[in-house]
């Protein structure tokens, strides 16, 4: 039998070559996220431990989800992981901008003010906010909106974010990842500034971290320095991959008891939402979540590594901190854009055959390409790759359930994008 390789896979010499260099390269950082991989490993675990998971917590339930202990103990563990008061874990939520809808429209109330200081929010948050009109914003609600835009070197303007909050600010969104965006992602210790800043000013400001791609990157997360709610999507870095649907939401008592009302009723709030037998997928996917989060973070250096060396610029830089597991690179052109997603598609072990075209997608302000051959459709920590049709046509990469498949789908992308020019 032939030995499957690279080059049988389509991958030219001059690549294979290039990859090691890089690889040769990375060795040290590689080493860096795999103790952090550990750390986080033990914590999940005993999360999961200390609150006595037990296979009985895996039965299903259906209809309103009366006393469904295995969604209780899952909430009990995230509180415990993420070192909060409460915690809404369901697979009602749809997706990360589900949950941020849900965490936003539950705790403000007509004549509230939100508030971004980290510049503008990711691009589904336009119709939310009302920043682009849609039906059922905030802003249709009554609920006023302000941003604080980043300094040129893409630090926090603080003394812009002292004049912007007054006595009508109730929630500060604050968003870790860059979105569409190559502003830098902020560490957990620039968050906990952030919101130790905004508290000191207006005590009672409700502080909302979007974790969305952030979530066990670091050995801590920003409800541990201080965030009143931690949200994010479990198609993404908590799911580890085996998540098929579900979004979280960590924090005070008070702030989760709003979201659960907003999500189900008023005076049904947490005690209502079957799991319909997805409970087993949602604990074992966050056990493995710190394994495919550290082959996430692994892809995505390597990627900054390999376009940096073919004379891209890349967002962040190969040697820079990393906390989130995206990973941008401008291409320069709309053909460049295209060509690095056909390759990830091509890469894929679900649809690699499929072409992907760029088409108005429901939420962006101008067409985008997509490329995500996954197992769960659209779950952004297996290997995915998208961006908008607009200048400077960067790409934003992430995922990869393992690090030897990143690899590839990275090597991918790269042959297509040379083979293009």
């Amino acid at each position: 039998m032939a030995l499957i390789d690279l080059k049988t896979m389509g991958i030219s010499d001059k690549l294979i070559d290039l990859s090691e260099k890089v690889e040769d390269s990375l060795a040290l950082r590689f080493k860096e996220i795999d103790k952090k991989e550990e750390v986080n490993q033990l914590k999940v675990l005993k999360a999961m431990q200390d609150n006595r998971l037990s296979e009985g917590h895996f039965a299903h339930t259906t209809g309103y989800g009366y006393n469904d202990i295995g969604r209780e103990c899952l909430e009990d563990i995230y509180k415990s992981l993420f070192n909060t008061e409460a915690a809404l874990v369901r697979p009602q939520i749809t997706c990360g901008t589900h949950a941020l809808n849900v965490a936003l429209a539950a705790n403000l109330r007509p004549g509230d003010e939100l508030l971004s200081p980290v510049g503008k929010p990711y691009d589904t948050m336009d119709e939310i906010i009302g920043i682009r009109e849609s039906r059922g914003s905030l802003k249709e609600y009554g609920v006023s909106y302000r941003q604080v835009d980043l300094l040129p070197d893409g630090s926090i303007d603080y003394d812009g974010v002292k004049e912007a909050i007054n006595e009508k600010t109730k929630v500060v969104t604050i968003q870790r990842s860059r979105g569409y965006s190559k502003r830098p992602t902020l560490s957990v210790e620039e968050i906990g500034k952030l919101i130790s800043f905004v508290k000191e000013i207006k005590p009672d400001a409700i502080c909302m971290v979007d974790n969305c791609y952030g979530e066990l990157v670091d050995d801590y997360e920003p409800s541990d320095v201080g965030a009143d709610m931690t949200v994010g999507s479990l198609i993404k870095n908590l799911g580890g991959g085996l998540a098929p649907i579900g979004g979280y939401i960590v924090g005070t008592n008070e702030c989760i008891e709003q979201c659960a009302y907003r999500l189900t009723s008023p005076g049904l709030g947490k005690e209502v939402g079957a799991t319909l037998g997805v409970t087993h997928t949602l604990f074992q996917g966050l056990f493995n979540a710190p394994s495919v989060v550290s082959s996430a973070l692994k892809g995505a250096i390597f990627a900054a590594g390999l376009y940096q060396e073919l004379g891209y610029e890349v967002f962040p830089r190969v040697d820079e901190v990393r906390h989130d597991i995206i990973q941008a690179v401008d291409m320069k052109t709309p053909e460049g854009l295209c060509a690095f997603c056909k390759g990830i598609q091509a890469a894929a072990p679900v649809d690699s055959y499929v072409v992907p075209e760029p088409w108005a997608m429901p939420g962006y302000d101008s067409d985008v390409i997509m490329a995500a051959g996954t197992f769960i459709s659209g779950a952004s920590i297996e290997l995915s790759a998208d961006g908008p049709l607009k200048e400077p046509y960067t790409v934003f990469f992430q995922g990869g359930l393992n690090y030897g498949h990143a690899k590839y789908g990275i090597l991918k992308s790269a042959q297509f994008v040379l083979d293009s020019i």
